[in-house]
C-alpha cells in the first residue's frame, strides 16, 4: 500500500475512532485485520470485535445503494427505536448477524463504513441533483428514497454496537448520554418595519388596508417605523426577542441568535446592519440575559472560503467592542446553503467553532443520521477538521411551509414536531430546532413553539 492511501486510511480511522471514543467514553483502536475488516479493541483488553468492511460501497456519492433490514429482537438484541433497523449498503445480511468468536465478537455489518458515509456527507460531494438555491434536498437523498429520514441510524446502529461492547467487555462501563434540546433562532428578520425603507413601508400601508382591511396594521407600521430608534419597538411583530428568551429561561435553555454580518444578495439577505444602534443593542441584551450570539453567513458565502472568514471577523469585531466573551462562536449557513466539503472546509478555515447547517430545508429529520455532535471530516481530503458539527433536526418552516413538507399551523404539524423530538429522546442525543423569530406572528405558532419546549 503506498504512502498515501495509508495516510488516508490513517485519517479515516483516527476520526472515525474519535467519534466511537466520545460515543462510549474509551480509548477505542480501530485498524485492518489481515482479512480486510474492522477490528475494534481496547488497550489491556484480550478480546476484539470483528466488524465486516465495505469500503467501496460507503466511499459512494451517489444515493442509489441497496437497502435490507435487520431485525435486532430476532437474534436477542434490542432495537432502541424497537423496529427493524434500516441497513444501507447491502441487499441482504447473514443470519445470525452477531455472534461469538474465537476472538471476541462478530458483527458482519459494516457499522464503521455507515458511520462514515453518514456523517462525512460522502453522498453529497459532487452532487448536481440541486434545488433552487443550489442545495441538496432532502427528496434526493437515499435516506429520503428508502423512508428512513426520520430516524437517526447511525445512533441505532452505534447503540447496537454498544451493547457488543457490553457483550465483549462485560467490565466495563459504556458512556451514557443525556438527551438535550438545543435552540436556535436565525435572526434574518429582526423588525418588520424598523428597517424598511419609507417607500417600502407606504407599500406595505396600502397592502394593509386594500387587500387585508387590516386597519390596525395600516397604523401601526408608519408609527414603529417613526418610533424605532435606538432599539426595536416593543409592538414590532417581529420583534420577540424578549418573549423567546422568557420562553428558554423557563426551560433552563441558553439558546442561540445567529445574527448576518454582510450582504452579498440584495434579495435574500438582511435588511439590517448589524453595527447599527439597534442591533449593538439587541446583541448586548442577549448577552446580557445569558444566551448566546451566533453567525448566519450570507447567501452567497457558501462558496467563498474569504467571505465566510471576513464575515466572522465582522461578528468578532463587534461582539470584541462590546465586551462580549464566548467560549465558542458558530453559527449556521443563511438558507441552509451548503456545498460539501467546500463550505464545510471554509467554515473551519475561518475559526468557527462549530456550524449547525446539516438539515434539509425541505423535509425533518436526520441528514447525518445522528442527533449528536460530532467532529467534522472532508471526505475529499480525508482529513479530521477543526469545526463540529451540530445537525439541524427540525426547522419551523420545514414542517409549516408549503413550500416544503406544507403542513401548516395544525395539530398534525405539531405532532409531527413531537415525533422527531420523542425520537431524540429515545436515542439520548440533541434536538437541534431553529425557530426563527419572524415565525411568532400569532398565538396558535407561539403556543405549538411553548408545546415544543415542554
Amino acid at each position: 500500500m503506498d504512502q498515501n492511501k495509508i495516510f488516508r486510511l490513517s485519517s479515516y480511522l483516527g476520526w472515525v475512532e474519535s467519534i466511537f471514543n466520545e460515543r462510549y467514553g474509551h480509548k477505542f483502536t480501530l485498524r485492518i485485520n489481515t482479512y480486510g475488516n474492522w477490528e475494534l479493541s481496547l488497550s489491556g483488553m484480550e478480546r476484539v470485535i470483528t466488524v465486516s468492511a465495505d469500503t467501496s460501497t460507503f466511499r459512494r456519492s451517489d444515493s442509489n445503494l441497496p437497502l435490507t433490514h435487520w431485525d435486532a429482537s430476532a437474534e436477542g438484541w434490542k432495537s432502541v427505536l424497537d423496529s427493524p433497523l434500516p441497513a444501507p449498503g447491502v441487499t441482504c445480511l447473514p443470519f445470525p448477524l452477531i455472534k461469538e468468536s474465537a476472538l471476541g465478537m462478530d458483527l458482519a455489518y459494516d457499522v464503521v463504513g455507515l458511520t462514515y458515509w453518514m456523517l462525512s456527507r460522502q453522498e453529497e460531494v459532487g452532487r448536481i441533483d440541486l434545488d433552487e438555491h443550489d442545495r441538496f434536498p432532502a427528496t434526493s437523498s437515499h435516506a429520503f428514497k428508502h423512508g428512513y429520514l426520520e430516524r437517526p441510524i447511525v445512533d441505532e446502529w452505534l447503540n447496537i454496537l454498544s451493547q457488543v461492547i457490553q457483550h465483549t467487555w462485560p467490565n466495563i462501563r459504556v458512556r451514557q448520554h443525556k438527551f438535550a434540546m438545543k435552540v436556535s433562532h436565525d435572526v434574518d428578520r429582526p423588525s418588520l418595519y424598523a428597517f424598511n425603507s419609507w417607500r417600502s413601508i407606504t407599500r406595505m400601508m396600502f397592502g394593509n388596508i386594500l387587500k387585508r382591511r387590516d386597519i390596525r396594521s395600516f397604523i401601526q407600521a408608519p408609527y414603529i417605523k417613526f418610533t424605532t430608534k435606538d432599539s426595536l419597538h416593543k409592538a414590532d411583530p417581529f420583534n420577540t426577542f424578549q418573549w423567546l428568551m422568557d420562553r428558554s429561561d423557563d426551560h433552563g435553555i441558553k439558546c442561540t441568535f445567529n445574527f448576518l454580518s454582510d450582504q452579498t444578495c440584495l434579495l435574500h439577505d438582511a435588511d439590517y446592519i448589524l453595527n447599527s444602534v439597534i442591533m449593538r443593542n439587541l446583541i448586548k441584551d442577549i448577552h446580557s440575559r445569558g444566551h448566546n450570539i451566533g453567525l448566519h453567513p450570507s447567501y452567497n458565502s457558501y462558496l467563498r472560503p474569504e467571505q465566510i472568514k471576513s464575515e466572522l471577523y465582522r461578528m468578532q469585531k463587534l461582539l470584541d467592542d462590546l465586551g462580549i466573551f464566548q467560549d465558542t462562536l458558530g453559527g449556521r449557513m443563511h438558507y441552509l446553503r451548503w456545498k460539501q466539503p467546500i463550505t464545510m472546509k471554509a467554515c473551519a478555515d475561518a475559526g468557527m467553532s462549530y456550524d449547525s447547517t446539516l438539515g434539509y430545508a425541505d423535509r425533518p429529520g436526520f441528514r447525518c443520521g445522528t442527533c449528536y455532535e460530532y467532529p467534522a471530516f472532508d471526505p475529499v481530503s480525508q482529513e479530521q477538521l477543526k469545526l463540529r458539527i451540530r445537525p439541524l433536526v427540525l426547522m419551523e418552516g420545514t414542517i409549516i411551509e408549503s413550500a416544503y413538507l406544507g403542513l401548516g399551523i395544525t395539530e398534525t404539524a405539531e405532532q409531527k414536531m413531537r415525533h422527531i423530538k420523542r425520537v431524540c429522546q429515545l436515542v439520548g442525543g440533541n434536538f437541534e430546532v431553529l425557530w426563527h423569530n419572524s415565525s411568532l406572528t400569532n398565538n396558535r405558532l407561539a403556543e405549538m413553539y411553548v408545546n415544543l419546549l415542554k
